[in-house]
């Protein structure tokens, strides 16, 4: 598990711009059989959406991302890759069936989707066994603890990435 402190949203979007990019490399998502999924776990301004947002751009995508609360999900396609972001806000969730109602075990089983869940803490039960867990704590204003739980090869190279920048270790 990788503990660091963001200083400011500028932060928190630059981490996860550089998780996004470790993700999407070769030996970590294009030989996978089933989709890359990111659980985002944190009360109410703790930074899931901001993090969804520096995430989004570290994929390429520039349009504006906010969260998809009221349409539950949201895609968007990848410039330069085969791939597509979901983007689903679990909040007005009631349980878990809903989800899969929309088609969830089909999105998980799509090795060409990358797919963020906002209050994964609703879904929990249907997550995939190796999701990535990112857990967000609100510090102040401007300071957020990120835990993020994932594959040894996926945290070796965020951990070397992270050493060698201004993110703050706990």
């Amino acid at each position: 598990m990788i503990k660091i402190i963001t200083k400011s949203e500028e932060e928190t979007k630059k981490f996860a711009a550089k998780v996004a990019k470790v993700i999407l490399r070769p030996s970590e998502g294009r030989s996978r059989k089933e989709a890359i999924v990111l659980g985002l776990f944190g009360d109410l301004g703790a930074g899931k959406t901001t993090f969804c947002q520096g995430f989004a751009s570290g994929l390429g995508i520039s349009e504006n991302i906010h969260s998809p609360t009221f349409v539950i999900m949201k895609n968007y396609k990848l410039k330069a890759k085969s791939y597509q972001l979901i983007h689903i806000d679990a909040y007005r969730l009631q349980n878990p069936k809903e989800l899969l109602d929309l088609g969830w075990d089909e999105l998980i089983e799509n090795p060409r989707n990358i797919i963020l869940v906002e209050w994964a803490d609703k879904i929990q039960k249907i997550l995939p066994k190796n999701y990535i867990q990112v857990k967000l704590e609100y510090i102040d204003k401007n300071k957020r603890k990120i835990f993020l739980r994932s594959t040894p090869n996926i945290l070796k190279i965020i951990c070397q990435w992270k050493n060698s920048n201004t993110v703050n270790s706990v």
